[in-house]
């Protein structure tokens, strides 16, 4: 028998003992998520011009994300334009000489934009297009995500199917918003930092294990370009450009990445890993992370740099006293329009009768409704007195709930067991929902739970791998392993089911007024 040499010794020690998957696993690697991503995809595109209307704040988004597509920036509407106007078709909308003001930055609009300039701004599919193909890409994501996390093809299938097979993930998918846009390049950059997880610490098992056993570096060798994490770095800054809460998934992934990097050099024997992390890898990682960020968010705002009817584009120049005086005129434009955005985003506080705190999110306590009119008989396909067509962001239950449970044993496991998967869970779902305890008083919505959804979904994922983990021992007794997996498939079986039930509320189908009603299962969800 061959013996171990040390870069295999280290390999282990720094990527685990998750055994090599077969050819055959590999490929079901792929399959099984893009199955369900296929599927999860006929369902989103399916009627996705219904209802045929703008429908909660798609009234500020689709028509701005057309206005990039026509004038680089968002212009004002015309005086009179209602969105009945734009729901029948009018798509010439926008005074081209009048600069509006926004709250957010442009990427998630271009991304709607796109979808309307590929199938037509007078279209309902064309303004839904985009944001309906990231939501289905990103079923393929989680799965990926899941098995690069677990090792299992099994696990990493069920992790697309309860994210395909969900109510709110659904919904968003359907809904020309931002948080869909922003929770995939979220999730994005997080696939990508996992890859370079991988990757440098294979690098660092070969550079450390070329030495003679005994030999012990004192500051460690450098872990090369590290694309993915350049990779990275760009979907992070994208996130960022959709809405500044971005921000928070490039601090908590940056810490992350730099503690992986810390947590290697300490494992591979590295004498001075402390010393060598933070001022090896941690310079490096600002740069690809924090630097990228800097310099990609002003690029996305090259249509407003370049119009010159953009809203306060000339505001430098009509105040040459006011502002910070060293910057350029156009620079200082920018920052004094980032103030005003600042300013409208921490004082929104105007009562929202859908509006949702926080603390209840996780258990569906005030979902939003985004769309309800009530058809009567012989309209729209009514055949009874009364029905109801609705948008409701009511999440499925079974993934919710569960994941409400499945966060205890994450940090558990991270905190008690060491078990850096479920850091990195806690990092995503940290990025994505901590900051809305700060902003609690702010005017916010359970809908903003989908960027950190995936992370949610492995949460649920990593619970049933530990229950399903005794199962593949052989010492496991039948009537044990017949029951995890039995119970495990009946809760897969129940998160269908649910998602079936609520279906017709979340897809805007035409029902009848008491199956409207009889899906409303708690007041607070009216």
């Amino acid at each position: 028998m061959a013996a171990v040499t040390r870069e295999e010794e280290l390999r282990e020690l720094l990527l685990g003992d998750r055994p090599s998957l077969s050819p055959r696993a590999r490929l079901w690697g792929w399959l099984g998520p893009l199955t369900l991503t296929v599927l999860g995809g006929l369902l989103r595109f399916w009627h996705l011009d219904r209802p045929a209307k703008l429908v909660f704040d798609e009234t500020y988004y689709v028509k701005e994300g057309w206005s990039l597509i026509r004038f680089g920036t968002e212009m004002q509407l015309k005086p009179g334009v209602t969105d009945a106007m734009w729901n029948s078709g009018t798509t010439d909308v926008h005074n081209p000489t009048l600069g509006n003001i926004v709250v957010h930055p442009p990427v998630g609009k271009w991304v709607i934009g796109a979808g309307e300039w590929l199938f037509g701004a007078d279209s309902p599919f064309g303004w839904r297009f985009s944001v309906a193909l990231l939501g289905t890409l990103s079923i393929l994501m989680v799965g990926r995500i899941a098995l690069r996390l677990f090792g299992s093809v099994t696990l990493a299938t069920i992790a697309s199917l309860l994210i395909a097979f969900e109510g709110l993930h659904f919904t968003m998918s359907r809904t020309s918003l931002l948080d869909m846009p922003l929770m995939f390049f979220a999730l994005a950059g997080f696939g990508a930092l996992l890859i370079d997880r991988d990757r440098s610490r294979a690098v660092l098992a070969r550079k450390v294990g070329a030495l003679p056993r005994g030999e012990w570096p004192r500051w460690g060798p450098w872990l090369g370009a590290r694309p993915w994490r350049w990779v990275a770095g760009l979907m992070l800054a994208l996130a960022t450009s959709t809405k500044w809460s971005g921000l928070l998934f490039v601090a908590c992934f940056g810490l992350m990445t730099v503690w992986w990097d810390l947590g290697a050099r300490r494992t591979a024997g590295v004498r001075h890993w402390l010393a060598a992390g933070l001022l090896k890898d941690g310079p490096y990682a600002a740069v690809q992370l924090v630097v990228v960020t800097a310099v990609v968010y002003p690029l996305t705002w090259l249509g407003w740099f370049l119009n010159p009817h953009a809203y306060l584009r000339g505001w430098a120049a009509a105040n040459p006293g006011q502002g910070v005086q060293w910057l350029p005129e156009w620079a200082r434009s920018f920052v004094h329009y980032h103030h005003d955005m600042w300013a409208f985003n921490t004082t929104l506080t105007k009562p929202h009768s859908y509006q949702s705190n926080p603390w209840g999110w996780l258990v569906q306590a005030r979902p939003t409704s985004f769309f309800y009119e009530g058809p009567k008989k012989g309209e729209l396909g009514c055949a009874v007195d009364q029905c109801s067509q609705a948008v409701h962001t009511i999440g499925t239950i079974s993934l919710w709930w569960a994941g409400l449970v499945a966060l205890f044993v994450v940090l558990h496991q991270w905190l008690a067991r060491r078990d850096w998967r479920a850091g990195a869970i806690a990092a995503g779902v940290v990025a994505g929902y901590g900051i809305w305890f700060y902003w609690q008083k702010r005017t916010i919505f359970a809908f903003y739970e989908i960027t950190f959804e995936p992370f949610i979904v492995l949460a649920v994922v990593l619970v049933i791998g530990l229950l399903l983990r005794p199962a593949l021992l052989p010492e496991c007794p039948p009537n044990e392993r017949q029951l995890r997996v039995v119970g495990i498939a009946a809760y897969l079986v129940v998160h269908v089911v649910l998602f079936t039930y609520f279906y017709p509320i979340h897809a805007a189908e035409v029902i009848p007024y008491k199956e409207w009603y009889l899906r409303m299962w708690f007041p607070s969800w009216i």
